[in-house]
């Protein structure tokens, strides 16, 4: 029997546990014995870091070095150019083998904008699609034929993500926390505590390196 193992990418600028805990609670409901980490460098979809590459790889580390759930990937931040996810699944699917059970980890509000992603009819191929529920956004997608793609790849079983290789597309009840990047780094400028949003280390680290105070511009 393979273990399933999944893939959850991100900015993480910074990361918080809106990051991690849903994820560590998906690992529960569904058996997920390892996540690798994947901090994008140059996101495609979205505007650039504040945190150089070094600093967030930095959080990542201070974030997960006691949870051994977690085990970071750095092979997007080597990259100079924009991280596709189709290319990076594909790469990890000819390392994994044929045979390996692989997931990637999305929010809900990703899955809606999915099909506007790089090639992202050729994701499913590679892996499974876990999807982080969040309140507040439709369980719909926008287009028939993009619901219809939803539906045809859907299970409800969780079981179906641990005996295929890929190709599902499995909704997970996870609980959410409110808490944003943007939000965190605009408390910050402000002076605003945040020492229920992330890891004790992390805003250690914030603080020790003076990232995300208030522009000096």
């Amino acid at each position: 029997m393979h273990s399933l193992q999944a893939l959850y990418g991100g900015t993480f600028d910074p990361v918080h546990y809106g990051h991690l805990k849903p994820v560590e609670i998906l690992a529960n409901q569904i058996g997920l014995q390892r996540v690798t980490i994947m901090p994008n460098n140059v996101p495609p979809h979205r505007p650039q870091p504040e945190a150089t590459p070094a600093q967030r790889k930095a959080m990542l580390e201070l974030a997960i070095a006691d949870k051994p759930l977690f085990v970071l990937d750095e092979r997007e931040l080597r990259r100079d150019s924009p991280s596709y996810t189709a290319q990076t699944l594909e790469a990890w699917r000819s390392e994994q083998g044929p045979e390996k059970p692989l997931a990637f980890i999305i929010g809900q509000d990703s899955l809606l904008n999915f099909p506007t992603w790089y090639q992202y009819q050729t994701i499913l191929d590679n892996s499974h699609l876990i999807v982080c529920r969040r309140p507040g956004y439709p369980l719909m997608m926008k287009e028939e034929q993009h619901q219809l793609w939803l539906e045809q790849h859907r299970t409800y079983q969780v079981e179906d993500l641990h005996t295929r290789p890929a190709g599902k597309i499995y909704l997970a009840e996870t609980p959410w926390f409110d808490i944003s990047a943007t939000l965190i780094r605009q408390r910050l400028q402000q002076g605003l505590p945040c020492d229920e949003m992330l890891p004790v280390p992390v805003l250690r680290y914030i603080q020790q390196q003076g990232l995300y105070q208030k522009s000096s511009n």
